[in-house]
């Protein structure tokens, strides 16, 4: 029986959010599965990953330097070593990097490391910081590589030109259910009515913590510059800037027309409630997000930063703006007054959303382990 080790930083936050249906494709296939990743559950007991054969918990921390990742390094190598693996998936900057150091001797005895890169922290316009910690370290590592995935177009020409893993291949994402997100009006419709919402409103929607990166601020700030007062915004997150954000809708009169809703498990419900989508991030790697909107039919209007362009073709099935720049969103969200490009927009966001669906994804992966593996069985 051929076995496959998951390796990221977190199991809540990241396992749970996007591999469980690789590690169910895995077990279809007759494969032993493991997972190495920090137990991040509140309750350390509701960490139940389905489809794992093992799983071992691992200090891992997200900061690069800390001592739980030396810990976390050390345990994964005699994982690795006893576990005679034939692929390692490994996710995640520190999670990656620990993997791939540790599968040194293991790759010299035919196992095969996979490693996707769910956005490179070096990108167009990131901190000099950021090209000097993570660029020096994704260049060493690249060659313990068998292969790398990259999940957006910018990160993938920047690796074919300046990495040297032995093969590197672009799948856009992990794949999202798209059937989820259809058929979910009835459910729209009271969720707007629970939240106090007028029919005759229009309702901005993001999801997304509620931190600098996304970029929430810019919204607000946009809304009140605008003459239309019968915009509500919906933010579905949680997260630090939480008491800022209320102050700032206060201080620009918009209290009554804001929601913070904090983390929330039915989202789809806010998708079906929502007339478009904002998503001003001044980073991504490739938004589950705003592929979930495209699914759910929203106009979708966001940052013109790696990923989002990828997914977005400016006024096709939605507008690219400036994040640091709120009137460039006031002037997109002006442009969908006109409910024929709305209804244009969704229909081509439903169509477009098609690429992203878990099966497309999950066959593109299955061949990369396919050709790793020599045959999944």
């Amino acid at each position: 029986m051929k076995k496959v080790l998951f390796v990221a930083t977190l199991v809540k936050n990241h396992i749970a959010e996007f591999h469980l249906p690789y590690l169910k494709l895995f077990k279809e296939m007759g494969w032993e599965t493991a997972v190495a990743a920090k137990n991040d559950y509140e309750n350390p007991a509701d960490c139940v990953i389905a489809n794992c054969d093992a799983f071992f918990s691992l200090p891992f921390e997200r900061s690069p330097l800390k001592k739980g990742n030396l810990e976390a390094y050390h345990s994964l190598k005699e994982i690795i070593r006893q576990g005679s693996y034939d692929i390692i998936h490994c996710h995640t900057p520190v999670g990656a990097v620990a993997a791939r150091l540790a599968a040194r001797e293991a790759r010299k005895t035919g196992t095969k490391v996979i490693y996707t890169a769910h956005g490179f922290h070096f990108y167009k316009g990131a901190p000099w910081l950021n090209w000097l910690m993570y660029f020096p370290a994704e260049w060493l590592l690249s060659p313990l590589t068998d292969v790398l995935i990259t999940i957006n177009r910018e990160d993938y020409d920047r690796a074919r030109r300046h990495l040297h893993a032995k093969k590197t291949v672009y799948i856009p994402g992990v794949g999202i259910d798209t059937a989820r997100f259809r058929g979910n009006e009835e459910k729209g419709d009271a969720l707007r009515r629970e939240l106090g919402i007028p029919e005759s409103a229009s309702v901005l929607l993001s999801v997304g913590d509620l931190n600098r990166n996304k970029n929430h601020r810019a919204v607000l700030e946009a809304l009140s510059g605008m003459e239309n007062r019968n915009l509500y915004y919906v933010v579905c997150g949680r997260g630090p800037l939480k008491e800022e954000l209320e102050a700032l809708a206060r201080e620009k009169g918009l209290r009554d027309r804001v929601r913070l809703m904090g983390y929330r498990n039915d989202i789809p419900a806010f998708y079906a409630m929502a007339d478009v989508f904002v998503f001003p991030s001044f980073r991504e790697g490739l938004s589950v997000s705003v592929m979930e909107a495209m699914a759910s039919g929203l106009p979708v209007v966001c940052s013109r930063i790696r990923g989002n362009t990828d997914m977005v073709e400016d006024g096709v099935n939605g507008f690219l703006v400036e994040p640091g720049k709120p009137d460039t969103i006031a002037g997109a969200l002006r442009r969908l007054d006109d409910s024929g490009k709305r209804q244009e927009i969704s229909r081509n966001n439903r169509i477009k959303a098609e690429a992203y669906s878990l099966g497309v994804i999950a066959e593109q992966y299955r061949r990369v382990y396919l050709e790793a593996s020599g045959g999944m069985e």
